[in-house]
């Protein structure tokens, strides 16, 4: 799945284009790497995101297929910075 799609579904970012936006201005990273939002995320990859003053870590627990309910969306990841 691509990045800017599992941050919407996930519900990390809330819009695809604000998901696009960041990833263009090297606010995310997978695995350390600066990532475009076509990149493809797979299980066990940490995505850091940049808020402000603030990184925000994340560890990919499972790929959806499609959308997924408001419930659900927070098993799809793990945050790892709290």
């Amino acid at each position: 799945m691509r990045l800017d799609k599992f941050l919407k579904v996930s519900r990390i970012i809330k819009r695809r284009t604000v998901a696009n936006e960041a990833c263009d201005v090297n606010r995310v990273l997978i695995n350390a790497l600066p990532a475009k939002p076509s990149r493809v995320v797979k299980v066990g990859d940490i995505i850091s995101i940049r808020f402000g003053d603030k990184i925000a870590k994340f560890k990919v627990k499972e790929i959806p297929n499609g959308n997924v309910s408001k419930e659900k969306a927070d098993e799809l990841y793990e945050l790892l910075n709290e």
